[in-house]
């Protein structure tokens, strides 16, 4: 039968590929419909065009199999430390394997780039939580509340780190 035949897993068929300013509408598209406006946890165009001229900033674009965006991440090597800046997965690409590809392609990159450490910082309660940890990366700091919600509600942020020599 046709339906029982094997399929290629997901993540074969995600690029992870450069990305400049050329890209910033996909990156602001995705980024509106995979961050909850709730907590005003997406940056600005200005913001996102800012930083991608400084030293050591790295915008990667992840496409599906049709070649479509469906993820990117933001990130900064500064001497031996890189820091996840962001990471989206456009809703229709969530849990195919996306955000696992971006993950994995950060962790080398940096590590490549001559990183030791890496960190990045999430939301307490983001289901995003287990991937990174799933990755290697472990929680060593707390910033209490500071996430707020358009309700008052208060949310922790959680730091992770991964060292090269825990990788």
């Amino acid at each position: 039968m046709i339906g029982d035949a094997p399929r290629p897993a997901a993540a074969s068929r995600i690029a992870v590929l450069n990305a400049g300013a050329d890209e910033l509408d996909v990156v602001m598209e995705i980024m509106a419909t995979a961050f909850s406006p709730h907590f005003g946890e997406s940056w600005t165009r200005a913001q996102c065009a800012g930083i991608l001229p400084m030293s050591g900033v790295s915008l990667r674009l992840a496409t599906g199999a049709r070649g479509s965006p469906a993820g990117f991440s933001l990130m900064r090597v500064v001497a031996d430390e890189a820091e996840l800046l962001l990471i989206a997965v456009a809703p229709p690409a969530q849990r195919r394997g996306v955000g696992r590809a971006l993950i994995e392609d950060f962790i080398a990159s940096a590590f490549a780039r001559g990183a030791r450490r890496l960190h990045l910082e999430v939301r307490e309660g983001n289901r995003a939580i287990a991937l990174y940890e799933r990755a290697g990366f472990a929680t060593i700091g707390r910033r209490r509340d500071y996430y707020r919600g358009k309700d008052g509600q208060a949310l922790d942020a959680l730091t992770l780190a991964l060292t090269l020599e825990n990788h």
